[in-house]
């Protein structure tokens, strides 16, 4: 069975050993403070690791963020509930002991005076005695009284006590012997509060030092000699304990200004982030893993100054829901800017398949370097859906393109003095047809390789260098290859029979290998920059 400072700093790992637990300070008369505010701390800190998990598991499997609503708890229900119950009792217990410390007040007003009016006399103080002793036995046996009356009441009653005592002549016998046996059992609590000193637990000492001053002051006097230097022993044994409690608070202060520093600093780097707009969902991700960085490094740090805490918690959260919102937003619009991207390339593809066996060439042609171009002017779409849409966009484009070279190459000879001028209008069509592609398709090629590499990377710096020297092997194979187009086509004659139509064709080919030796560079180069 735990105490109650145990039970104080109990860590609880779910929230029913929280709710076991109220339930029980629920049965008791006046549970502690200290104890449903440590419990209230611990169900809370639960419930709020249980809803963020909620939640990303929610985000994670592809619901909307701005559509989730924090479900219903039960158990919070219970706990309030229960709680509602503890708050009740500690209020009824509060009550009833203002009105029992009323009461105490009082009665021992009412001691006080009695004693008084028994101690205007010599006289009088022998023959009231026993009732003198009566009267001390009911003070002790009166407990608590209000805070605000405890040492001038004490004062009074020590006062009138030594006066009676003073008066007391004629049984001087009776008055040593209670002079003795004071001193004694105030010499007895100056031993447990000079031993107090070496107590471990700080906390525990000066709760216990408390206690003994009630004791010390339920006692009565000693010899008028004794008292300065009894009372004097006490308090020495006192201020020692007084000042180490004092001390472990300061430190704990001390501490809690740390505290606070950190996290104003943590606040600082929260709201610099949710400030910040991310241009790119990957930049998102890099300041979300941030953000949570930080919260886990919140979660240990210790309390702030209690008149800090609430604030700065509410400043930390405040940030980070400013970020998560603004993230919410940024994804949901960025969704809405797909769907409309996806929509508008999902046109082009179909009006390009449209145009894929069309026979008027030349219109068709233009036709499909415009659709090109709008292309071009269409924000992102999900890479995946991306990869997709352009790979049926350019399979359209090249099922046109080499309809379009079959056709030409099938048709026989055309007048002398035509030639030259249909040849350069067919292969300019041809050449801005295939430059467009072919640059449109690079750049792709080029991105989805980056990607990759990151992949690479994370398997290990031997992956990334042997990708490199396979590209190095295929830009010297590409090179020795564009070598010998170039030589070739010195021994072409420009006069000769087919000769423009065959230099052409080779230029072609020199230009496709041209722009995969430029290609392979840029993929090299992304190795050297990564």
């Amino acid at each position: 069975m735990m105490d109650s400072q145990e039970e104080e700093k109990r860590i609880y790992a779910t929230k029913q050993e929280v709710l076991d637990r109220v339930k029980e300070l629920a049965q008791e008369e006046n549970p502690s403070k200290q104890e449903i505010d440590h419990l209230k701390v611990a169900f809370y800190h639960l419930l709020n690791t249980e809803r963020e998990a909620q939640q990303k598991a929610y985000i994670e499997a592809g619901g909307d963020p701005m559509q989730y609503v924090v479900p219903t708890d039960e158990d919070e229900q219970i706990f309030k509930a229960e709680m509602t119950i503890v708050r009740e009792k500690r209020q009824k217990a509060f009550l009833a002991q203002e009105e029992e410390k009323q009461n105490n007040l009082k009665r021992k007003l009412e001691i006080i005076e009695r004693i008084k009016t028994l101690a205007t006399s010599p006289e009088e103080a022998n023959n009231a005695y026993q009732e003198f002793k009566t009267l001390q036995n009911e003070w002790k046996d009166i407990k608590a009284v209000p805070a605000e009356n405890a040492t001038d009441l004490w004062k009074s009653y020590q006062l009138c006590v030594e006066q009676f005592y003073d008066l007391l002549k004629l049984n001087s016998e009776a008055r040593e012997y209670d002079f003795k046996k004071n001193y004694e059992m105030k010499s007895a609590l100056c031993d447990t509060a000079e031993r107090l000193a070496e107590e471990e637990d700080v906390i525990s000492a000066f709760h216990q030092l408390q206690e003994l001053h009630s004791q010390y002051r339920e006692i009565g006097p000693v010899a008028k000699e004794l008292r300065d230097e009894i009372w004097n022993r006490f308090k020495q044994a006192s201020t020692v304990v007084n000042r180490r409690h004092a001390a472990h608070f300061e430190a704990i202060r001390s501490q809690e200004e740390v505290n606070l520093s950190k996290k104003e600093e943590l606040c600082e780097k929260i709201e610099a982030i949710a400030n910040a707009t991310p241009k790119s969902s990957s930049e998102w991700e890099e300041n979300t893993k941030e953000v949570i960085a930080l919260q886990a490094e919140w979660k240990t740090i210790g309390f702030a100054p209690q008149k800090m805490n609430v604030k700065i918690f509410e400043r930390f959260r405040s940030a980070c829901d400013a970020f998560f919102n603004a993230k919410n937003l940024y994804f949901k619009e960025m969704k809405e800017r797909f769907s409309e991207n996806i929509a508008k390339k999902q046109a082009l593809v179909e009006q390009a398949q449209a145009l894929a066996d069309s026979t008027d060439w030349k219109a068709t042609s233009d036709k499909l370097i415009q659709l090109q171009k709008d292309w071009k002017t269409i924000g992102m779409v999900p890479k995946k859906l991306g990869d997709e849409l352009w790979n049926n966009f350019l399979g359209a484009c090249n099922k046109f393109f080499e309809a379009l070279t079959s056709e030409y190459n099938a048709i026989g000879h055309v007048p002398f003095r035509d030639k030259d001028a249909l040849f350069r209008d067919y292969h300019d069509t041809l050449d801005t047809l295939y430059k467009k592609l072919n640059a449109s398709s690079a750049r792709r090629r080029l991105d989805k390789f980056k990607s990759n590499l990151k992949d690479a990377a994370q398997r290990g710096e031997n992956a990334v260098n042997d990708e490199r020297t396979r590209l190095q092997r295929r830009f010297e194979t590409l090179k020795q290859e564009l070598q010998t187009y170039e030589n070739n086509l010195t021994f072409l004659s420009a006069t000769s029979k087919k000769g423009n139509s065959l230099i052409d064709e080779m230029n072609r080919k020199m230009q496709k290998l041209r722009d995969d030796l430029d290609l392979v560079k840029a993929k090299i180069k992304a190795i050297n920059e990564a």
